[in-house]
């Protein structure tokens, strides 16, 4: 009997793989870091299931330029994904209740697991089960929020590092498993992650209550600055990362809460500071940095 044409295969795998996450549009990333002048670094497509399979062709070809192909749900969804995971990491997370709903092997021992709620999760709520999924099993905490892209099977792994210089081929992404199904301890497990987020939205609220007590008993009461008004304001000279810091502060220091500042601070192109996690975690090293000054202040 013949071997499956590698076509075929990829095709294969990339109608399971999106057939057993279950959603019905994706978003499609295709980076490439070392993208030539004038390339974007990042090509996003926004495709539902039919137009993603039409597109494998299209996607092959972008793949053997040097892409790296990456696939998540559009929108809110029911999945989480846990990224740089250790074969032993799977085999705890199917003995303890957890089974994914897909897993990949990005690289030779290195795995994704997709795992599939029960209801769609929110934003806030999905970051969270991500996080307290990826400290549970060992993933990567940096890659844990509601919307982060995972590998798409069927294609190669274009990272430098795993590029083999015997060979002069670079590892496939491979589908493991994609049985779809809702992993059995959703329903204790869901419960806990609400709860943490709602006691943390309490002790937001909680502190920035006092904050703008504080604030109005110290004059204020004025209507805010927006972040715009610290970019015009000559005192930064357009240094981006002076301004978001600057902004952080003064709007931490009045009770406005962290989600509103890291939409303040992702409102500018962040591009130049590389790829969407980079630009992430400089958004969330900003907060870090703002927050813990001005709770010492407060302290005092």
């Amino acid at each position: 009997m013949p071997a499956t044409p590698r076509r075929d295969r990829t095709l294969r795998a990339v109608e399971l793989q999106i057939a057993a996450m279950g959603s019905d549009v994706f978003e499609i990333g295709l980076f490439k870091p070392e993208a030539a002048a004038g390339e974007s670094i990042m090509v996003p497509r926004v495709w539902d299931r039919e137009s993603l399979i039409r597109s494998v062709p299209w996607l092959r070809h972008q793949n053997l330029n040097g892409r790296n192909i990456y696939i998540r749900p559009k929108g809110e969804h029911h999945l989480s994904l846990v990224d740089d995971l250790s074969a032993d990491a799977i085999t705890n997370m199917k003995r303890t209740g957890f089974d994914p709903a897909v897993v990949v092997e990005t690289s030779p021992g290195n795995f994704q697991a997709w795992l599939k709620h029960p209801e769609r999760l929110g934003k806030e709520l999905g970051t969270a089960a991500a996080r307290e999924l990826a400290q549970r099993f060992g993933g990567d905490i940096k890659a844990a929020d509601w919307r982060h892209y995972g590998r798409l099977t069927g294609f190669t792994n274009r990272k430098t590092k795993h590029f083999n210089v015997e060979t002069g081929l670079y590892p496939f992404v491979k589908l493991i498993e994609a049985k779809g199904a809702v992993y059995p301890a959703a329903n204790e497990f869901l419960p806990g992650v609400r709860a943490g987020v709602e006691e943390r939205r309490r002790a937001d609220e909680q502190r920035r209550s006092a904050l703008k007590y504080d604030n109005d008993h110290r004059g204020g009461g004025y209507p805010l600055k927006s972040i715009d008004s610290f970019r015009s304001d000559p005192r930064y000279g357009a240094d981006g990362s002076r301004i978001d810091l600057a902004y952080a502060l003064y709007a931490f220091s009045r009770g406005v809460s962290a989600a509103d500042v890291e939409a303040a601070i992702a409102s500018r192109d962040l591009s130049h500071k590389g790829t969407e996690r980079r630009q992430k975690d400089y958004i969330a090293r900003t907060i870090r940095k703002a927050l813990a000054t001005v709770d010492r202040g407060y302290e005092r």
